[in-house]
């Protein structure tokens, strides 16, 4: 599996919402709250082994962020 996918699918977990796209940020996705965002990161940092920073986290707000993200990390 790509990497894109597994973060669609992770995003898909974490969130609870089946049908979550590429389109997918904090503004359109009612789920994406400061909880679930603390769980995607974890996720995130397990399923890539990679580390986030602060500042990172707190740069996703969107699936394309997340790509972005994990990309610089590997």
């Amino acid at each position: 599996m790509n990497m894109e996918k597994k973060i669609l699918e992770t995003l898909r977990s974490v969130l609870g919402v089946p049908t979550i796209d590429e389109t997918c940020s904090q503004q359109n996705c009612d789920n994406w709250d400061s909880l679930h965002h603390l769980s995607l990161v974890i996720e995130l940092q397990m399923k890539f082994d990679i580390s986030l920073e602060p500042e990172e986290i707190a740069e996703m707000h969107s699936y394309e962020d997340v790509v972005k993200m994990v990309k610089s990390k590997l």
